[in-house]
């Protein structure tokens, strides 16, 4: 059964930063995300508006969200054939990546976003990622980084929607984010940003817990809490499993 979480945006006022003439108006209604043994993936719904203290500028405005999962060092490895086989040859250590990432305008992203301003705040799914560096042997890391992105985005993991925000009459927003069911537990960063001819003009950051519930809960604390248990438990599981399936199979020759 599909599970449907919608992280709810409603029109709170938060303090503005000293000198700002537009800020984000919002605040979560629900920040958590439950992952059950049924889970199939969630929805995440947002919804915002842009708070004044003057008339709204003849620029036009854009909005850009972003959801960053957890961050995770990942060996990435590439393969060759040699002699007929397929071996691992290079392998690049990415410091640290999202476990999952999605970001959505209100625009064409060079129209959102300029690209100094991406870089300041690591926006795009390229930015969010942080390779420090890599083996002198490997001339060509950046390819590495690029697989990862690749396969990422394959698995839904990794998101990049344009035009995916609805902005009406430069006040009010919507969008929503789907988050699939191979997702990991953990705080996911949320953030809204508007900006101005690529710039921007005003930020707000929030975060969604995403945690495991029942059941998934109990064998995951017991798998890192009391893992002779665990083992022990995995093993009976195994067994029953493999004589009720005999029994079953000797019980149908039977008839």
């Amino acid at each position: 059964m599909r599970r449907l979480a919608a992280a709810l945006l409603c029109l709170v006022a938060l303090p503005a930063p000293p000198g700002a003439a537009e800020e984000v108006v919002l605040g979560l209604s629900q920040d958590t995300v439950s992952i059950t043994t049924t889970f199939e993936g969630s929805e995440i719904l947002i919804f915002g508006a842009v708070k004044r203290e003057t008339a709204i500028p003849v620029e036009d405005m854009e909005v850009v969200i972003t959801i960053s999962g957890p961050p995770e060092p990942v060996t990435v490895r590439r393969k060759a054939r040699r002699l007929g086989i397929w071996v691992n040859t290079d392998a690049v250590e990415v410091d640290a990546a999202p476990s999952f990432y999605a970001m959505a305008t209100s625009a064409p992203l060079r129209a959102a976003l300029s690209d100094t301003e991406d870089l300041r705040h690591r926006i795009t799914i390229p930015r969010a990622i942080r390779s420090v560096g890599a083996p002198q042997t490997v001339e060509d890391s950046q390819s590495f980084t690029d697989a990862l992105i690749r396969i990422r985005t394959n698995e839904g993991l990794y998101q990049s929607n344009e035009n995916a925000v609805t902005f009406d009459q430069q006040t009010l927003f919507r969008t929503s984010v789907r988050l699939p069911a191979n997702i990991t537990e953990g705080g996911y960063d949320t953030r809204i940003f508007l900006t101005r001819n690529g710039t921007v003009v005003s930020e707000f950051d929030t975060v969604i817990e995403v945690r495991k519930v029942g059941l998934e809960r109990w064998l995951f604390a017991l798998s890192r809490q009391q893992p002779l248990i665990y083992g022990l438990l995995s093993l009976a599981i195994a067994i029953a499993a493999g004589w009720l399936a005999s029994a079953a199979f000797r019980l149908l020759r039977q008839r």
